[in-house]
C-alpha cells in the first residue's frame, strides 16, 4: 500500500490559485483512473479535475469554498503499490498523449488552431514532493449537517460553516443561524460617522475566481494603457440585408446568423489594412509585437462575471466557418465550461452591448491586446439618404453605433481613425469586402 499526494496543478496559463467548488468523492470512497475527483474554479474558468491514480481516498486537503495554492496537496489516494501516474486517454485526465507531450489537465492534447502545445508537469506523487514544501494539516473530511441552499446562503454571505452554531434539528445549521453568523461579522462603515448598517440591509460577496480576476485585469489595463476611445454612427441597411440572404442559404440554415458575425467579420477585413492594432506592448523587452493572426475574442457575460474566450485564427476562417466558432464559443462560455485555452493569447476583441438594448459605450482593452470594438443597438432610424442623382430624402434605416478603444502607445490617432472607418464602411456596403 502506498500514499498518493496529487498536488493542485496549473489548470490554465500560468495560473497561482483555485477555488474548491464542489468534492465529488469523500474519504474512504474507491476511484478509478480519471474519475472526476473536484470541480475548481480558476480565474479563467471551472474545471474538473480526474484522479490520476486508481485506489481509496484517504485525505482531502481542502474545503469546498477554500481557494488553494498551486502546487499545494489537494487530495491523498491510498493505491496498492507506488505506479506513476497513468496516462489519461485524449479528452481529460493529467498524463501524455500518444507522443509522449503532457497533457493539460482536465482537457487532453492541447494542439491545433493555431496554438502551439503547452508543456505541463504531470502529477508528483508522495515521493516527488520537495522536503521543504509546506504540507498543510489535513482537514477534517465530515461536513457540517446544512442543506444545499443553506450552504449557498453561507457562501453567497461569505460564512464558514464551521463556524456557525447549529440550532436546527439533530444539529443543522438553519438559515436563521446563517444570518445571524453574517450579522455577527464586522461591517464597513457608511458615512464619515462610521455608522453601521442595520443587520440584514446589505450582502457582502466574496470576490474570487473570474470577478477576481476581471477585476484585477481591468484596473491593470485602464490604468496602464492610455487608452483612446473613438464612436462612428453606421447605416447597416445593406448588412441586414445580406444577413437576411445569408440565412437564408442551405449551408446557414441550422446557423444562428446574428449581426454579431458580420461586425466580426468587418474587424477581421478592417484590420489587414491596420495591422498594427493587432499587437502588443512588450514593456520588459520594450518591444511592439505584431501578430500575423488574429485570435478575436468575443465578451461573453456568463454567471461568474464577464469572460473573453477567443477564436484562434479567425482571420483564415470563412463566414460560415466563422459562425461555427462564435456559436460554439459563446454556448462553452455561458455553461461555464471554457477551456483554460480558449482564454489565453487574444489578439483582439469584440463586445456587444447592443443587446442589452445600449447604444454604446467605452469598454476597456483586453490585457496584452491593442484594440476592443464594441457594437451598440441597431435601431431603425430616420436617416439621409443620397441617391446616384445626389437627391436627398429621409428613410427609415438600420442604424447602429460603433465604439473602438485603442491602446494609443502602439495605435495613433490616424491609424485608430482608419481602421473604424474601414470597419464602418464594410458594415455600410458589404460588397466592398469584395475589393
Amino acid at each position: 500500500m502506498s500514499e498518493q499526494v496529487f498536488l493542485l496543478p496549473d489548470v490554465g496559463e500560468g495560473l497561482t490559485e483555485a477555488e474548491i467548488l464542489h468534492w465529488s468523492v469523500k474519504a474512504g470512497d474507491t476511484v478509478e483512473v480519471n474519475q472526476t475527483l473536484v470541480e475548481v474554479e480558476t480565474a479563467k474558468a471551472a474545471v474538473e479535475l480526474p484522479s490520476p491514480y486508481a485506489g481509496v481516498v484517504g485525505t482531502l486537503h481542502a474545503r469546498e469554498g477554500e481557494t488553494l495554492p498551486v502546487g499545494r496537496p489537494l487530495i491523498t489516494i491510498v493505491t496498492e503499490s507506488a505506479p506513476a501516474p497513468a496516462t489519461a486517454p485524449s479528452g481529460g485526465g493529467g498524463g501524455a498523449d500518444s507522443d509522449g507531450e503532457p497533457m493539460l489537465v482536465g482537457y487532453g492534447p492541447q494542439a491545433g488552431g493555431g496554438g502551439r502545445r503547452r508543456r505541463r508537469r504531470a502529477p508528483q506523487s508522495a515521493a516527488q514532493v520537495p522536503e521543504q514544501a509546506p504540507t498543510p494539516t489535513p482537514v477534517p473530511t465530515e461536513r457540517t449537517a446544512a442543506k444545499p441552499p443553506v450552504r449557498k446562503l453561507a457562501k453567497d454571505l461569505g460564512v464558514d460553516l464551521t463556524t456557525v452554531a447549529p440550532t436546527g434539528p439533530a444539529g443543522t445549521v438553519t438559515r436563521d443561524d446563517v444570518h445571524r453568523a453574517a450579522a455577527a461579522a464586522p461591517t464597513a462603515a457608511t458615512s464619515s460617522r462610521a455608522t453601521a448598517q442595520e443587520p440584514g440591509t446589505e450582502t457582502r460577496v466574496p470576490i474570487r475566481g473570474v470577478r477576481k480576476h476581471t477585476a484585477a485585469a481591468m484596473v491593470a489595463s485602464a490604468f496602464t494603457a492610455p487608452h483612446v476611445t473613438e464612436f462612428m454612427t453606421v447605416d447597416v441597411t445593406a448588412t441586414m440585408r445580406l444577413r437576411e440572404t445569408v440565412a437564408a442559404r442551405r449551408e446557414f440554415r441550422e446557423l444562428r446568423v446574428t449581426p454579431l458575425l458580420f461586425v466580426a467579420r468587418a474587424l477581421l477585413l478592417a484590420l489587414r489594412n491596420t495591422p498594427d492594432a493587432n499587437a502588443s506592448w512588450d514593456e520588459a523587452a520594450q518591444e511592439i509585437v505584431l501578430k500575423h493572426y488574429v485570435n478575436l475574442g468575443i465578451a461573453a457575460a456568463t454567471d461568474r462575471g464577464l469572460i473573453v474566450p477567443n477564436i484562434k485564427r479567425a482571420d483564415l476562417m470563412s463566414l460560415r466557418e466563422l459562425a461555427e466558432a462564435i456559436a460554439e464559443l459563446t454556448g462553452m462560455a455561458r455553461s461555464g465550461k471554457a477551456t483554460p485555452r480558449s482564454m489565453t493569447d487574444g489578439t483582439v476583441t469584440l463586445t456587444n452591448v447592443g443587446v442589452f438594448g445600449v447604444d454604446t459605450g467605452t469598454p476597456i482593452i483586453n490585457p496584452g491586446e491593442a484594440a476592443i470594438l464594441a457594437m451598440g443597438a441597431i435601431r431603425r432610424t430616420p436617416w439621409v439618404v443620397t441617391d446616384a442623382s445626389g437627391a436627398e430624402s429621409i428613410e427609415p434605416r438600420w442604424v447602429t453605433q460603433l465604439a473602438l478603444s485603442f491602446d494609443h502607445r502602439l495605435i495613433d490617432g490616424q491609424q485608430g481613425s482608419q481602421l473604424l472607418a474601414d470597419i464602418g464602411a464594410v458594415l455600410h456596403d458589404p460588397g466592398l469586402a469584395m475589393l
